[in-house]
């Protein structure tokens, strides 16, 4: 099915809970570890050092936007957010914390903040609050 669906992801790499939110190509270093409930995006790379076996170590309930690139023997904290494009070279301890940019930095104190899947929750606790917020489409959608 990873053939089909566009990732290559080896076995015991990541925590329970996995969410990938799209098909597409996901490459995931053998030596790469993640922690529980990781939501993933299309076009991403977790990836090592040119030495093959220095890669990433990243946390519980991180969110990792389409086409980011996290490579190298670095340490991302629980609760981070990384943005889409971002080029993440360098640890992050700080938890809770988004990143985002060409290399990464900081952007805000706000991470995760429950958008991540765990085990039991489609989605996070606030959606139907978000849902209420949201605008109504003018064009009316229907299924054909």
């Amino acid at each position: 099915m990873s053939i089909r669906l566009g990732f290559t992801i080896p076995l015991n790499v990541f925590g329970p809970g996995l969410c990938i939110v799209h098909r597409g190509t996901i490459v995931v270093n053998k030596n790469a570890k993640v922690g529980k409930n990781c939501r993933i995006h299309a076009c991403t790379n977790i990836g090592s050092n040119i030495d093959g076996v220095s890669a990433p170590q990243i946390g519980d309930n991180v969110y990792i936007g389409p086409g980011a690139k996290i490579f190298g023997d670095i340490t991302i904290a629980d609760n981070i957010a990384i943005g889409a494009n971002s080029v993440v070279n360098k640890s992050f301890y700080e938890k809770g914390i988004s990143i985002a940019g060409v290399p990464a930095r900081k952007i805000s104190n706000k991470g995760t903040g429950g958008i991540t899947v765990s085990n039991n929750e489609l989605f996070h606790s606030n959606t139907s609050e978000i849902a209420a917020n949201m605008e109504r489409s003018p064009v009316p959608i229907t299924n054909k």
